[in-house]
């Protein structure tokens, strides 16, 4: 008698589970649509078009006046070794100049500060340099050698790397990024016996800049590196689509 109940119930158990399974296989197989959500990736290498170098020159006196006639003359010698060098006017802007006091401190016999002495003014003023000609500036920050030569006091920045067609470069990234994911949805799709239908949604990702060859990390809030010439730009696109059945 139990052997006969304990048939009677696997046999209804098997009956439930095989109504359940087709019961889920029908309502995945004929609903009307379901969605997919692929990611797209738009990739390219370019080169920069616009060089940027900074860099600054000191004069010290103990008169403002002296400290002045120090920094004009100064001055004179970094714009003739930049005209000698192939730089126009236009591609120079001198910043404005700074003012500072030096002072050193004044110690007692027991090695407290008790005052200051004053040494003087510091003088500094900036200088920058924007071209399209990326190779001409460059021989322009590597030979600052010889202005430090003629008595100078000249900090040199490293040149800084940009594109000015960005927008029309993220327009096309953006482009590839969204054909690449439809492309990966289509084969997705065909793989599961569907097709896919309208798009739901389109989310843009963040729009990444990193050196050519570099161990460049990808920033959540978006990378934009200005220290190489050669770079690579991406960006990644999200899309939703109606998977058809």
């Amino acid at each position: 008698m139990n052997i006969s109940r304990n048939a009677t119930i696997a046999a209804t158990v098997i009956a439930a589970v095989s109504i359940l399974s087709y019961s889920y296989l029908h309502r995945f197989q004929y609903s009307e649509s379901n969605n997919i959500t692929v990611k797209g990736l738009g990739a390219t290498d370019f080169k920069s078009d616009l060089i940027v170098w900074e860099g600054s020159f000191n004069a010290e006196n103990k008169t403002l006046n002296d400290a002045y006639t120090q920094l004009s003359a100064d001055r004179d010698v970094v714009k003739n070794f930049l005209k000698n060098k192939g730089i126009s006017d236009k591609e120079t802007i001198f910043g404005a100049v700074s003012t500072s006091e030096r002072t050193k401190n004044i110690f007692n016999s027991e090695g407290n500060v008790i005052g200051e002495e004053f040494m003087g003014y510091r003088l500094r003023q900036s200088v920058r340099i924007e071209s399209k000609d990326l190779e001409k500036v460059e021989l322009v920050s590597r030979a600052i050698t010889e202005v430090l030569n003629n008595g100078v006091e000249f900090y040199s920045e490293s040149p800084s790397y940009f594109y000015t067609k960005l927008q029309d470069l993220k327009l096309d990234l953006v482009s590839k990024a969204t054909e690449d994911a439809k492309t990966r949805a289509n084969i997705i799709a065909k793989m599961g016996g569907a097709s896919i239908g309208d798009l739901k949604t389109a989310e843009m990702g963040i729009f990444q800049i990193v050196g050519q060859n570099s161990n460049e990390e990808y920033s959540w809030g978006g990378s934009f590196n200005t220290s190489a010439k050669f770079k690579t730009a991406s960006i990644t696109m999200d899309l939703t689509y109606e998977i058809k059945n």
